[in-house]
């Protein structure tokens, strides 16, 4: 198999033909880093390329293969997104200046490497995660593969753009507020966001006041589950342990007739926000879907309230506060500057009167799933946005950009409950947009289960974007 077929791989085909001999991951981990290579300068994926260690790290997986070891992933590469740590490398997070390497994996990683994954390198994202955009003055800006004039979302827009173009078959990002999803649905993929706890953050016991987990993305559901399983587990130090549970084994179950909710209503902003027409239209489009699969959809609001709002306001700012504090010196934007401010006048009582609300919360939206097993809404109220919407605006006008363009992501980070990204479709001008499925606690096999449904049905997989970047 040559390397430029092995980019066609899906993670899953791509671990197989390692395993039986078909390629090697010297041929597989080598075709990764020469189109990573390739298109850095147009497609500015990456923040770091681990060349000679990913190729070491290849040659010793086939020396494993030969020798009869067979692991969910040996020899596959797989990025990971710079928030999170690698021996050796340093975490920027998206930040400027020069900061150490790590001197320890974190335990994703950790659980990477033991499943054989060979990990070429760590992802753009923007600083300190907080935007629905990857860029940055320290690296530039990651381009949309579906249109270089636009964005692939945020703050996981590494991860999304090197899997959207066929550097890799999946990635890991994380999500505090759609991080995972909303470039999912920005690049035609599928993006996990699992239950809190599910995959360990440690070093950290936690991301965020709580409010980030770790997340996957690849093209198709099989492949975002299988990483998702791969990686899925916890670490001593972890405040969050919800019961371990497998995904892959729940697609092509029977579901039996489910009861879902299309919810097109905005949780609450400050704001001003209105859901696109097309995007409206593409997620009608995806409930049809479903109703062909034999569930009931029924048109039917999920009112939030304001209480999610304030819930969520003082855990993303501290969180900013915190996460910025580890990086004495280092060069961020003024906005960032702005936020991490903002962060500290909102942590103490504040912050423990918001993390107190969250049972409440869970209790009363958690009385919706009484009458419905999923809820299903849009992902984002745009398409992809500008590539340069942010450059030269305000705190407010950002804080207003933002709240535009992606309102429906944040409330399950607050409730910790898994919800996943399914691609929905392609805007008149050939941009892609997407749908969430959410669900309450521990249904992550359910919504795959439902998204490898709609898969089957839709095949959005079979799309892929020009390859302009090479």
């Amino acid at each position: 198999m040559t390397t430029a077929s092995t980019r066609e791989l899906g993670l899953a085909e791509l671990a197989a033909a390692v395993g039986n001999g078909t390629t090697t991951s010297v041929t597989a981990v080598t075709a990764a880093l020469d189109a990573i290579e390739t298109s850095q300068s147009r497609l500015n994926a990456f923040r770091v390329v681990r060349r000679e260690q990913a190729l070491a790290e290849a040659a010793q997986a086939d020396r494993r293969v030969a020798a009869g070891v067979r692991l969910p992933l040996l020899g596959v590469p797989i990025a990971i997104k710079d928030d999170t740590d690698i021996s050796g490398a340093p975490t920027a997070f998206g930040c400027g200046g020069d900061f150490p390497e790590a001197t320890e994996d974190a335990e994703v990683v950790r659980r990477l490497r033991a499943a054989g994954a060979v990990i070429v390198g760590k992802t753009n994202t923007c600083e300190i995660g907080q935007w629905p955009f990857t860029d940055a003055a320290a690296f530039g800006y990651t381009r949309n593969p579906w249109n270089a004039e636009r964005t692939p979302g945020g703050s996981s827009g590494g991860s999304a753009a090197a899997v959207a173009s066929g550097l890799l078959p999946a990635a890991i990002g994380s999500d505090g507020a759609g991080s995972v999803r909303i470039p999912a649905s920005w690049t035609n993929l599928v993006g996990i966001k699992p239950q809190r706890g599910r995959i360990s953050t440690w070093p950290l016991p936690e991301a965020f006041n709580g409010l980030t987990v770790h997340g996957t993305l690849a093209r198709t559901v099989a492949d975002a589950a299988l990483l998702l399983d791969t990686v899925s587990g916890s670490h001593p130090g972890d405040l969050h342990t919800p019961p371990p549970l497998t995904i892959c084994d729940a697609i092509g179950r029977d579901t039996g007739r489910l009861r879902i909710a299309l919810s097109l209503s905005i949780p609450f902003t400050a704001t001003r926000t209105a859901l696109d027409r097309e995007i409206a239209a593409h997620v009608h489009d995806i409930a049809n879907a479903l109703r062909r699969l034999g569930h009931a959809v029924t048109v039917a609001d999920l009112h939030y309230g304001l209480l999610i709002g304030a819930s969520f306001l003082p855990r993303s700012m501290s969180g900013i506060s915190t996460a910025l504090a580890e990086y004495p010196g280092a060069q961020v934007d003024s906005r960032t500057r702005t936020n991490a401010r903002l962060g500290r006048l909102l942590g103490g009582p504040i912050l423990r009167a918001a993390r107190a609300a969250e049972p409440l919360l869970r209790k009363r939206i958690g009385r919706f799933f009484d009458d419905y097993d999923l809820v299903l809404s849009p992902t984002t109220a745009t398409p992809p946005q500008p590539l340069y919407a942010m450059d030269g605006l305000s705190p407010g006008a950002t804080d207003a950009l933002i709240t535009a363009a992606c309102p429906y992501t944040w409330p399950w980070n607050v409730l910790g409950w898994p919800s996943i990204n399914v691609p929905a479709g392609f805007t008149a001008t050939g941009l892609p947009v997407g749908a969430q499925l959410m669900g309450p606690a521990d249904t992550e096999p359910l919504l795959a289960c439902v998204a490898a449904q709609l898969e089957s049905e839709l095949h959005w997989d079979r799309h892929r974007p020009a390859s302009w970047w090479d």
